[in-house]
């Protein structure tokens, strides 16, 4: 069946057919699947008054309304999906065990420590590791995502525990949520002075949302004011029951600071994951699991900490984590010894790849290079593409300028450089979600890995944008580059730092806010006629001070009989004067105003510029 020609052209048309598209698709993709001209799909989006090229990236909007015009209907296929269909053309499964039963060993938990800020999550992995995180962090907060594995001893036995450190503070929301995704059991972490505060909550229901069992460690039992069982009882509302009250939440009352009770909270750990989860891998598969952490290190280049969650990874490997690849070079644990293999649960980080994955990125073990390097080019293309049709404004240039002069659309845009992946998204993750009103827009043009270098700052220079250094510098010429077109380069080495300050900045592009304040009152004693200025009001001021050119209202029988009038003359028996203060008499001309009458109430107030909460 034909639809009527753009063009010349004779275009397909659909009965309804589903057509599957990635994200990020161009008109030549879908042309491909409905054995089209891409030219004629050029033309249709013409028709439809969008200026699109035929290889064009187009958002998920774009892909349905071309579709709805040729009667067919898009299926966007989803990151995951689409993986997974990638790793299928390579005869790769990514999230099983291979063999049966017989093939599964029992492996650590992996746990991650969560909860409000300042409860003590980072001196209770320094008491755990027996090292000292918390002076190497800038404003004593976590900054990077790392994993660690620690013994302990339950019942003769010896186990294993590892451990994903995500940073604690609000902004690192996005990291949190991560960590609890990649892990087994969480920790809940509770000062016993303080009880349960916001980010506690927030950090369960995280917790819940992954559907991980959660131990409850009650910290700071050797602070004044410490009460454990109010804690006990205010988690109870939560769904979190301890076991001395008939629940199933195991709560150690712990001091982190003290070293008291460590050994307990371990044991805690290992027996919530006995009895909840059947924690087996199969040891003998290539290895599978997630990046947690990644960096560019200046000597040794690109770098990643990533956990195994299934197989054994070895020294000689070829890999793909992410959109990076590469041969495993050399491995070091968390001590930073050499390691020639890694098994299930077990992180470490891994040397020889090409580039930076992203935090959180899937890694797997494939038998040749080329096809780490094919499965690698296909994802970037994919992100390539994805985030070039998030780009795409859908402001016309008819409409542009008259927008911009309105004030209807504000933007600041942004340049994100980091040390670390995952500090950088989670910082992308907590700007986007700042809440400062409908007015202005802020918009993330890059991020990446890396020093600022002079593409950054000709990014800047395009699009006027800000570029935000996260414990990175400007390399090379880029500094000299960035000072002589005066681009705004902010280094920042504490994250929450960089959010309250882009805050203040966003906060600063909109458009003031005012709020009426109210100066003086006066009842209307007499009333003077003059030829030359009208009637004038003899008065007396009842409150606060009656200024000349203040906004006022008249009141009569405590109705408003006249809005937005102006204190246009006062004066004190002959003289003019700028004020009269409560208490006294004067008179009071509100300019060709003249409906005044004895008894009426003159109000007085200006308009101030109200602070943004």
């Amino acid at each position: 069946m034909q639809a009527p020609s753009v063009g010349g052209v004779m275009l397909p048309r659909g009965n309804g057919e589903t057509v599957r598209l990635s994200r990020g698709a161009s008109l030549t993709d879908f042309a491909e699947k409905i054995n089209a001209n891409p030219a004629s799909l050029v033309a249709v989006m013409m028709n439809l008054g969008e200026m699109v090229t035929a290889t064009q990236s187009v958002s998920d909007e774009t892909l349905q309304l071309l579709a709805g015009e040729m009667n067919y209907e898009v299926q966007i296929v989803s990151p995951e999906e689409e993986d997974r269909e990638l790793l299928e053309t390579f005869d790769i499964e990514f999230g099983e065990d291979e063999g049966g039963e017989e093939y599964l060993m029992p492996r650590p938990p992996v746990v991650t420590v969560m909860g409000h800020v300042d409860h003590g999550k980072t001196r209770l992995l320094d008491a755990i590791r027996k090292t000292n995180v918390v002076a190497g962090e800038a404003g004593g907060i976590t900054q990077h995502i790392g994993a660690y594995q620690v013994g302990t001893t339950v019942n003769g036995e010896d186990r294993k525990i590892t451990f994903i450190d995500t940073p604690g503070h609000e902004a690192f929301t996005a990291m949190r949520a991560r960590g609890a995704k990649s892990t087994d059991i969480a920790i809940l972490v509770v000062a016993a002075n303080d009880g349960v505060m916001p980010q506690t909550i927030e950090a369960l229901n995280h917790a819940k949302a992954a559907g991980v069992p959660i131990v409850v460690a009650v910290n700071k039992i050797d602070v004044e004011g410490a009460d454990p069982v109010k804690v006990r009882g205010q988690l109870t509302e939560f769904g979190l029951v301890a076991e001395e009250y008939g629940g199933d939440t195991m709560f150690v009352d712990i001091s982190a600071k003290q070293g008291l009770h460590i050994d307990s909270l371990l044991e805690a750990v290992v027996l919530t994951a006995d009895a909840s989860l059947d924690l087996r891998a199969n040891p003998e598969q290539d290895a599978q699991g997630i990046a947690i952490e990644s960096h560019l290190d200046r000597g040794r280049g690109a770098v990643a900490t990533v956990l195994v969650q299934r197989g054994t990874l070895r020294v000689g490997d070829t890999m793909v984590v992410g959109d990076a690849y590469g041969r495993v070079r050399a491995m070091l644990d968390d001590k930073g010894n050499n390691v020639e293999e890694a098994g299930p649960s077990t992180p470490v980080l891994v040397l020889g790849l090409t580039n930076v994955p992203g935090a959180g990125d899937n890694f797997l073990v494939v038998d040749e290079d080329r096809t780490a390097r094919q499965i690698a080019e296909k994802r970037a293309a994919r992100e390539r593409n994805a985030n070039f049709a998030k780009r795409v404004r859908r402001v016309s240039l008819e409409d542009l300028d008259s927008v911009l002069k309105a004030g209807l659309v504000q933007e600041l845009n942004l340049i994100i450089k980091g040390d670390a992946s995952g500090a950088v998204e989670a910082l992308e993750s907590s700007l986007l979600q700042l809440d400062v009103g409908e007015e202005v827009d802020i918009r993330v043009l890059h991020r990446g890995v890396g020093a600022v270098t002079e593409s950054d700052i000709a990014l800047a220079m395009g699009s006027d944008a800000i570029v935000i250094g996260y414990n990175v510098r400007a390399a090379g010429r880029a500094a000299q580059m960035a000072d002589r077109e005066g681009v705004d380069v902010r280094y920042y080495s504490v994250i929450y730092q960089a959010i309250e300050e882009i805050e203040a900045a966003l906060k600063g592009l909109l458009k003031p806010e005012y709020e009426e304040v109210e100066l003086g009152t006066a009842e209307v004693r007499e009333i003077f006629r003059s030829s030359k200025l009208g009637n004038i009001a003899g008065v007396l001021i009842r409150s606060g001070e009656v200024k000349r050119n203040t906004k006022a209202r008249l009141l009569r029988d405590g109705k408003v009989i006249a809005e937005n009038l102006t204190i246009s003359g006062l004066r004190r028996f002959k003289d003019d004067v700028t004020e009269i203060r409560e208490g006294f008499e004067g008179g009071i001309n509100l300019g060709s105003f003249n409906d005044i009458k004895i008894d009426d109430v003159i109000a007085t107030y200006e308009m101030r510029e109200k602070p943004r909460a």
